[in-house]
């Protein structure tokens, strides 16, 4: 076993590491760009390295800066985590031409299974069943070919990114453009495949682990249906909807898929399943590394996969064969992503005020959390994952939805409520599960209605934050409390996360104390989290934010005509299309704004003219920052 393990990831996949390294004695190396100097893995490793600024080019994603902190604090070997250069045929080959051994697969291994269009051609060679489909440079054929509804994919990655499903073969030519842009920003290639979709497909995965002797073996699969854009969000093992005999084939399929490209280590076999015959699968990828879900597969097996990771790199050969492996129980993922659903899921930010996470009793929680923790736009959303586990399916999925209840991340808006009530819904509860399940329910499941219990503890912290803090007389006219000469108090005026301004006098009765908020109205009690101005409880949360009269007349005076276009989330602008003065049409693309690996694009409201302009291309903006104001062809004539 290695001495000295370099950790060349962030968040919760650092930490997760560097928790498996702790236990089995050997010394953990993390490393961190500026923006990461005061972050969970870099306190929790026992050395840490500055890699370079912020941007994750100059940093996570520079080989040159992390082979050096592996020299400079004596690592013999180099764990990429997820991410970054997990999958970095590159990296891999660099980590061994510097004497480190990388604790992955081989580097061919990595570059044979990250071209997915020669990863299709060789598991096919091996008897494994793939998607028809096609490759560039004939894709725009070939989609036509198979015919509506194709899916194109980028032939250099994976996690979703760049993913384009097309139904309608008129714009064909739009999202190819769209989706080499969105792959060449994503992976730096911008080389497409197209696959016949499948409707109503169920995505299911097996966990394979190889050794250098070889032994290869699989350790079940897991369900991984539950997406929104092509994105993971809820992760199980095992799937209801295999059989011992599919789980077999499918397993055995997946070892042989391991076997073609010389793989060793831990990997994972996707494959895309008609919900109604699962005994036709096809091969969809490999991915040469950890998976986000592993914890769903190491409670069901009771393995755990860093550990043998680290244990096949070292050169131990697997301690146990096919048949010795059983899966017991069940267990659920859900991932907590700096998201806000009331907004479309766009990517949130924020400083994380209070923190609570569920552990213990059937429940993990894996995070790179702390509070104080500045959650950025740099980075991938996703923030932790709460896994739970029970001996079947129904406790698992239970003991998940109250643990999500008790996932507290005040101060950054996050998907926690929306997946809780998501793991309530009765298509997931019966396991009637496909990808394209959770966009036609999300509407039912993300609602921009207020309790009014929450409209109550609102106007609790808003009025306690108002309340004098001197004592003795205290000049009304000095407090912002709604008082009026001759008048009664106005009750007090806030937003609630993007709801237009609220005026409520309170009716019941509340107490706030600490980081609590309890409000008793109707004869029923309710508790909410409350840190700074925000609250929140079941996973749900709202910012409390004072609201201006004066400002806000002032700003629809400035505009009074036009329309302000502003930021939907903290971001960088990448696109500008337009100058003032531009003549633009209604819906016409004149920005587009990325955040944390997604790109928002920025249309115009209406015809009109571009009176204002406040960007340009690498401008970091804030949510609801304006970017532009377009005045209606009408004002300008």
């Amino acid at each position: 076993m290695f001495d000295t393990v370099l950790v060349a990831n962030r968040g919760e996949i650092a930490v997760r590491v560097i928790r498996t390294l702790r236990s089995l004695g050997v010394r953990s190396v993390a490393v961190f760009s500026d923006a990461d100097a005061d972050a969970r893995h870099v306190r929790e490793a026992d050395t840490a390295v500055r890699i370079g600024p912020a941007p994750a080019a100059e940093s996570y994603l520079s080989v040159e800066r992390l082979l050096e902190a592996a020299a400079r604090t004596g690592a013999q070997a180099v764990h990429p985590g997820y991410g970054f250069l997990a999958e970095n045929a590159g990296f891999a080959r660099a980590c061994e031409e510097a004497g480190l051994v990388f604790i992955g697969p081989p580097a061919d291994a990595i570059a044979l299974m990250g071209d997915k269009i020669r990863a299709k051609e060789t598991v096919q060679a091996a008897g494994v069943p793939v998607v028809p489909g096609g490759r560039d440079p004939e894709l725009a054929e070939a989609a036509r070919a198979l015919g509506a509804p194709v899916l194109l994919k980028p032939s250099a990655g994976g996690g979703g990114k760049g993913m384009r499903l097309v139904r309608d073969m008129t714009v064909l030519e739009e999202e190819i453009a769209a989706a080499r842009r969105e792959a060449r920003a994503s992976f730096g290639d911008d080389t497409l495949l197209v696959e016949r979709w499948v409707d109503r497909p169920r995505h299911i995965e097996i966990q394979v682990l190889a050794d250098g002797h070889g032994n290869v073996v699989h350790l079940g699969e897991r369900e991984c249906s539950l997406q929104r854009r092509h994105q993971k969000i809820v992760e199980e093992a095992p799937s209801v909807l295999l059989d011992e005999r599919t789980r077999a084939a499918m397993g055995e399929a997946a070892v042989q898929a391991a076997r073609s490209c010389g793989y060793r280590g831990a990997g994972t076999v996707e494959f895309i399943v008609p919900g109604g015959d699962p005994s036709r699968y096809y091969f969809m990828e490999m991915n040469t590394r950890l998976q986000v879900e592993h914890p769903v597969t190491e409670l069901v097996t009771g393995l755990d996969l860093v550990e043998w990771q680290l244990r096949v790199a070292a050169g131990e050969p697997l301690g146990f064969a096919q048949e010795d492996l059983r899966l017991t129980g069940h267990a659920v993922e859900a991932r907590i992503c700096a998201e806000d659903p009331a907004r479309g899921f766009l990517p949130s930010g924020g400083t994380v005020l209070l923190l609570g996470e569920p552990q213990g009793d059937g429940v993990r929680t894996d995070s790179g959390l702390t509070e104080g923790a500045e959650v950025g736009s740099l980075y991938d959303p996703m923030l932790s994952k709460v896994i739970a586990y029970g001996p079947n399916r129904a406790t698992a999925l239970r003991k998940l939805r109250s643990a999500l209840a008790e996932t507290v991340t005040l101060g950054v808006q996050t998907n926690a409520g929306f997946l809780r009530r998501l793991l309530a819904h009765p298509a997931v509860v019966a396991g009637e599960l496909d990808t394209g399940l959770v966009e036609r329910v999300v509407d039912d499941l993300v609602s921009t209605d207020v309790p009014k219990e929450v409209y109550e503890a609102a106007a609790a912290v808003r009025l306690e934050r108002l309340e004098p803090r001197t004592e003795g007389w205290v000049d009304p006219f000095s407090v912002p409390s709604g008082w009026r000469l001759g008048g009664t108090a106005k009750p007090p005026v806030f937003h609630l996360r993007a709801q237009d301004p609220v005026a409520y006098t309170p009716r019941g009765t509340h107490t706030v104390t600490g980081d609590r908020v309890t409000v008793t109205l109707d004869g029923v009690r309710h508790t909410f989290h409350r840190a700074g101005d925000w609250i929140g409880r079941d996973g749900d949360a709202w910012q409390v934010r004072d609201h201006d009269p004066v400002a806000a007349s002032l700003t629809r005076t400035a505009h009074a005509g036009a329309d302000s276009l502003t930021a939907p989330m903290p971001g960088t602008v990448t696109v500008v299309k337009v100058a003032v003065g531009d003549e633009v049409t209604a819906g016409q693309s004149l920005l587009v704004v990325e955040a944390m690996k997604m790109e928002h694009v920025i249309s115009a409201p209406h015809a009109g003219t571009v009176a204002e302009l406040d960007v340009t291309p690498g401008t970091t903006v804030a949510m609801d920052q304006v970017l532009a104001v377009i005045a209606p062809k009408e004002a300008a004539e």
